[in-house]
């Protein structure tokens, strides 16, 4: 199935002879997409140059929602080791399927009181927006944390002779402890190069222990030996094995070490999977909330640029476009096809009907507007919004 593009469009009633829904479904193709109604409360409209400046503050929001959203869907697909299906089923949103509830949008009236001024409704969901966020981040914070922990841990119990723990491997007995001369050291050889490692360990250093060197362990790729030499030369010796590509490692015996690291790992096995769902949980609050914030965004802007573009009375009708990436474009052209002339001389057509723009007209009729047109957005001459979900 193509995934869903959406777009937002507002348009005054006065370019409708009928039911704008139904004209608007008509301009669109049903082959291009599904028109829907898109219900967009009546705000306090305040000054004009309080409304450019929400204009601002809204474009700058909906640009952390689409952020936030994306970060949301990243995490889930992380935690569900990128599973579409499984993550699809987790962006739930208001106990809704995501796109159903796009469908069925309604303004949250006891959440964000539409009687309040827009600033502080501005703030509100710009608020909401950055506690979600926070939450989410951190339980993925650790999330993440611990699953790095859980993977070093498990490196410890499969890993190969280089970062495998010792603890089971290593026979006490081998190792010369507790002497004020000498010690013994644990040495990790390739195997390819074992031969060469026996005939030269005894003259890397002076003070090695003849026939000291006992074949500890072997894997596919390493075999371990214990050597023992005078404790005088020994940080020579490790450097030497250094310069031969020869890993020395680390091992002190503990007694009832084998069953620590153990116990280790089961608590740590144990503390992943509550934290996972947790993770998951908190995911899928997440995805709801921002989701929600960002279509309750999405309709301030639409109410925003209508006002800043129609004027006063506000008399318009507001409609959701469900469409795909590909057939945006066609949405697109057809809409401007029949709404172009709004844009006044912004816009006309070429001899072939084509809709065209004049861009030093189109900047004067902004600026007659008090609009203006972020980095990477395009002026239309009606209110115009396209965004997606991850």
């Amino acid at each position: 199935m193509a995934p869903a593009q959406y777009i937002l469009v507002s348009l005054p009633l006065r370019v409708f002879d009928d039911d704008p829904l139904k004209s608007l479904a008509a301009t669109v193709g049903r082959d291009n997409g599904e028109v829907l109604p898109y219900p967009v409360p009546s705000f306090k409209i305040g000054t004009l140059d309080a409304l450019v400046q929400h204009a601002d503050d809204l474009a700058k929001l909906n640009g952390a929602c689409e952020a936030a959203v994306a970060k949301v869907a990243d995490s889930l697909r992380g935690i569900l080791d990128g599973d579409e299906d499984l993550v699809a089923q987790q962006k739930i949103v208001n106990d809704k399927p995501t796109d159903q509830y796009l469908r069925s949008f309604q303004w949250n009236k006891l959440r964000y009181r539409a009687d309040r001024p827009l600033v502080e409704l501005i703030e509100n969901l710009q608020n909401d927006l950055q506690n979600s966020d926070n939450d989410v981040k951190a339980k993925f914070n650790q999330y993440n944390t611990i699953k790095t922990n859980l993977a070093a841990l498990e490196r410890k119990q499969t890993g190969n002779l280089v970062t495998k723990s010792l603890t089971p491997i290593v026979d006490p007995k081998l190792l010369v402890q507790d002497s004020e001369y000498m010690e013994t050291h644990l040495i990790v050889v390739p195997t390819n190069a074992r031969k060469d490692f026996i005939r030269s360990y005894e003259t890397l250093v002076p003070m090695v222990v003849p026939r000291s060197s006992i074949q500890v362990a072997q894997d596919d790729d390493f075999t371990l030996f214990a050597v023992t030499t005078f404790k005088k030369t020994s940080a020579e010796f490790l450097q030497k094995c250094r310069e031969h590509k020869w890993t020395p490692r680390q091992y002190k015996y503990v007694e009832g070490g084998k069953e620590e690291e153990q116990r280790e790992l089961q608590r740590v096995e144990k503390e992943a999977r509550k934290v996972r769902a947790e993770a998951l949980l908190l995911g899928r609050t997440g995805w709801s909330e921002s989701v929600m914030i960002w279509a309750h965004v999405m309709t301030l802007r639409v109410f925003v640029e209508t006002v800043l573009r129609y004027g006063l009375p506000l008399e318009f009708a507001s409609a959701l476009i469900r469409t795909t990436p590909k057939q945006a474009k066609k949405v697109k052209t057809a809409l401007d096809s029949a709404y172009s002339y709004l844009g006044g001389n912004a816009f006309g057509r070429d001899k072939h009907g084509r809709v065209t723009k004049d861009d030093a007209s189109l900047t004067s009729e902004m600026a007659a507007a008090g609009l203006s047109v972020g980095e990477g957005n395009e002026y239309t001459a009606y209110v115009y919004y396209e965004f997606d979900l991850p």
